[in-house]
Order: structure tokens, then C-alpha cells, then sequence
């Protein structure tokens, strides 16, 4: 081997690549989904939802720095916002389906977090859009990690 191929990148698997892109995208499509809920339909977040506005914004912008050159290390960036996020969303949706007592609810003041705002084909809501995209960010970057980063 010569020193040239030694200091050369390796490419990238296009499959990591692809994967990766894929959660950029669907973060992409949940924070413009976030936004259009909020101004244009103007529906006022509860506090659950801020803090699940709060892990997946950044992954918009997150996510492509992994991607131009393609650093693996981002699925460790990512992950470290998508599971505490995919946490949050399922606390929400638990509150929502009246699993978790109303006693216990984090929104003592403003929009009530066990409120369901939309309700589309009698069952989806904007607490499982959330958690939905979440566990499938975090499956995205997993799948990453486990079978195209090695």
C-alpha cells in the first residue's frame, strides 16, 4: 500500500448515507409538520410539546452535517436527541390515551397536555405523528450504526 491510499477518506457505505438522509428527511417533514400546526393552524402547543419541538429541530441541522463528507459519529449526536425525544412522545401519548393518571400531568398551566387537538381516522394524533417519528429516527440511526457503519 502507498502512503497516498493510507491517508485517503474511505467512502462512505451508500447505505449509511442513505439511512441517515432518510432521518434527515423525516425530521424535516416532522419540524415543518411542528410548524405548520403552530402558525398556520395556529394551535397552541402544550408543554410536552415544546419539549419534543426542543430534541427534534436540531436534528434538521444536526443530521446533514453528518452527511457532507459522511461522519458516522452523527448517529451518536442524533440518538443522544431522538431518545430522549421518543421518551417524551410516549409519556405524551400515555397521557392522551389515559394510561398515566391525570394527577401526575406536567401541564398545570395553559393547554392542557391530555387534550387531543386532532383526532385523524378516530385514532391518530399529534402525540403518536411524534413518537412515530421518533422511534422511526431512531430505528433509521440504528440501522445505520449496526449493518452500514461496519
Amino acid at each position: 500500500m502507498t502512503s497516498l491510499e493510507l491517508s485517503a477518506p474511505a467512502r462512505p457505505n451508500p447505505m449509511a448515507w442513505l439511512l441517515v438522509f432518510s432521518a434527515w428527511l423525516l425530521a424535516t417533514v416532522a419540524t415543518l409538520g411542528a410548524l405548520f400546526f403552530g402558525e398556520v393552524m395556529l394551535l397552541p402547543p402544550c408543554v410536552l410539546c415544546w419539549y419534543q419541538r426542543i430534541f427534534m429541530f436540531p436534528l434538521v441541522l444536526i443530521l446533514p452535517l453528518g452527511l457532507f463528507p459522511f461522519d458516522r459519529k452523527v448517529v451518536r449526536y442524533a440518538l443522544a436527541l431522538a431518545v430522549p425525544g421518543a421518551l417524551i412522545a410516549t409519556f405524551h401519548l400515555l397521557l392522551v390515551a389515559g394510561v398515566i393518571p391525570e394527577a401526575i400531568q406536567p401541564c398545570s398551566q395553559g393547554v392542557p397536555c391530555s387534550a387531543t387537538v386532532i383526532e385523524w381516522f378516530g385514532f391518530i394524533t399529534i402525540p403518536l405523528l411524534s413518537a412515530a417519528a421518533f422511534f422511526t429516527i431512531i430505528a433509521l440511526l440504528l440501522a445505520t450504526f449496526f449493518r452500514a457503519c461496519k
